[in-house]
């Protein structure tokens, strides 16, 4: 990897509204750090930092920053950025953390992990491919960072899985993650579970008006007759079982 050239000014403001002036004057407040210096407060252009992050979307940037004042170079960093801060509204930039390193000592960055092909436990068996580490933190120099770790998929049969160990990582460059972590698996597709149905407006009608009939029915049946009448000296049970 290459370093991108990154001119930026000093910056000598601080307080609130000084700030609020550095961004309406279309300029990133920013900060360069590590590397056991004091830390650097510098403004950065924000046209030129954007079009340089779009340019390398997703992926770790090695910068060369020469440090301004007007047109003098006072110094300049190798760098990377470590935070960007963001408007939680405009999404706009807010504010810059660069960390100042050497390119001949090592360092840990995450890099994306990008899938190549289409699993045959997909095409031919139906399965799923479903990722599971999307970044990974790999130690390298600065000038050997990949712009992302390629996985090619497109063995993978059903209940298969690729491991870190397993990814083919550039030469010089290494990883402390857990060599034992499924990176990408292809499962069985999940079936849905079928819901009952829920009855229908109409059923729900329906059901009262067959009691409803029913109950017609059993009052025509009993219509026109007379209850039964007592023979005559016949007396109620209770009282037979009172003489009794």
């Amino acid at each position: 990897m290459e370093e991108i050239k990154l001119d930026v000014q000093i910056r000598s403001e601080i307080g609130s509204s000084k700030i609020r002036g550095i961004r309406r004057g279309d300029f990133v407040p920013a900060i360069v750090y590590g590397g056991n210096k004091k830390p650097t407060p510098i403004k950065v252009d924000r046209r030129s930092y954007e079009r340089v992050m779009r340019h390398h979307r997703g992926a770790t940037v090695l910068f060369h920053i020469n440090v301004m004042e007007g047109d003098k170079k006072l110094r300049d960093y190798s760098a990377i950025v470590k935070e960007e801060q963001h408007d939680p509204v405009s999404d706009s930039i807010l504010h810059i953390d660069f960390h100042r390193i050497s390119l001949t000592e090592k360092i840990e960055v995450k890099v994306a992990i990008v899938v190549r092909g289409e699993a045959i436990g997909v095409k031919r068996d139906g399965g799923s491919l479903e990722q599971i580490i999307w970044e990974i933190e790999i130690v390298c120099l600065p000038t050997q960072i990949p712009q992302n770790i390629t996985v090619e998929v497109s063995h993978l049969e059903l209940n298969q899985s690729i491991h870190v160990k397993d990814l083919d990582l550039p030469s010089g460059i290494t990883t402390k993650h857990d060599p034992e972590s499924i990176v990408v698996t292809v499962v069985p597709k999940r079936e849905e579970p079928v819901l009952a149905a829920e009855p229908t407006a109409e059923a729900m009608v329906a059901e009262p008006e067959v009691i409803k009939e029913k109950k017609k029915e059993e009052e025509k049946a009993t219509a026109g007759k007379e209850p039964a009448k007592k023979t005559e000296g016949e007396q109620p049970k209770s009282d037979q079982a009172k003489k009794g």
